[in-house]
């Protein structure tokens, strides 16, 4: 029922383009979501699992980055974190002990007894170690999720479901921060990227359902304006509008060609 009701909206549509002096628009399929997926880190590329035109689900492997310079990195960042703990607990043990003792002074001297005033210097000694201990803790289990963090990093994986329509590296490469290394695009989710001009404006508007041709494919259907957007360059005039469209099970892709319709009268 739904399709045979687009069909007819279109053929009240189009028709009307045909024979009521329609104004048709040319446009051109582009993808809602786009990701460019850069490196954060400098190292060279050891392995990459995609090639042009693969078509990757989110959290699959794109590439991965040597990793040698950050297993040291790492091993020294958990050494660290395993040796101020071990110092951590022998100023918890030395705490203790000492406590212990001042307890057996005072039971048996009691508070000014013999030794007393240098006990209590000692705890306050090793009360400060302690702090300064659990600091160096503090900072050490930091860095180790840090490096945890740069790992997951090495391995890039994708954002998003998508096609990789571009890839700047191979194995061998050097990366550099910020650097573009693969790119992908949703083809699921595609618009129409038209330029009208300004003095059509009046014609149209958000959420207007217009009729939608690709003629690459022979493939007509129902298309709705999704958003108007002034044209970033105004010396020519023109206006930015994405019609939204259903691709259903058709072999679109973004850069094809595309025709929309806009009745007269509208």
């Amino acid at each position: 029922m739904l399709k045979l009701k687009n069909t007819i909206l279109f053929i009240l549509l189009f028709g009307s383009a045909v024979y009521a002096g329609g104004i048709a628009l040319t446009g051109t399929i582009v993808s809602d979501g786009q990701k460019m997926i850069g490196s954060r880190y400098m190292g060279y590329v050891k392995k990459v699992y995609v090639k042009l035109g693969d078509k990757v689900k989110r959290e699959d492997d794109l590439y991965e980055m040597e990793s040698a310079e950050f297993d040291i990195m790492k091993t020294q960042a958990n050494l660290m974190l395993e040796q101020s703990q071990i110092a951590l607990e022998y100023w918890k043990d030395r705490l203790r002990v000492i406590n212990k003792k001042k307890e057996n002074v005072k039971k048996k001297y009691g508070m000014t007894g013999f030794g007393m005033d240098d006990l209590e210097g000692q705890i306050e000694t090793v009360k400060a170690m302690l702090e300064s201990t659990k600091i160096m803790v503090k900072h050490a289990a930091e860095q180790v999720k840090q490096m945890a963090i740069v790992f997951n990093y090495l391995k890039m994986k994708a954002p998003a479901d998508g096609v990789v329509v571009q890839k700047n590296i191979k194995v061998g490469d050097m990366v550099m921060p910020g650097m573009l290394t693969i790119m992908i695009v949703d083809t699921e989710h595609l618009e129409i990227d038209v330029s009208l001009p300004a003095g059509i404006i009046g014609k149209i508007h958000e959420g207007q359902r217009l009729a939608v041709e690709i003629p690459a494919i022979k493939y007509n259907t129902i298309g709705k304006i999704k958003a108007i957007i002034p044209d970033a360059n105004p010396m020519t005039h023109k206006i930015k509008m994405r019609v939204s469209f259903d691709k259903g099970k058709k072999n679109i892709f973004p850069g094809m060609y595309a025709k929309v319709i806009i009745p007269e009268g509208t």
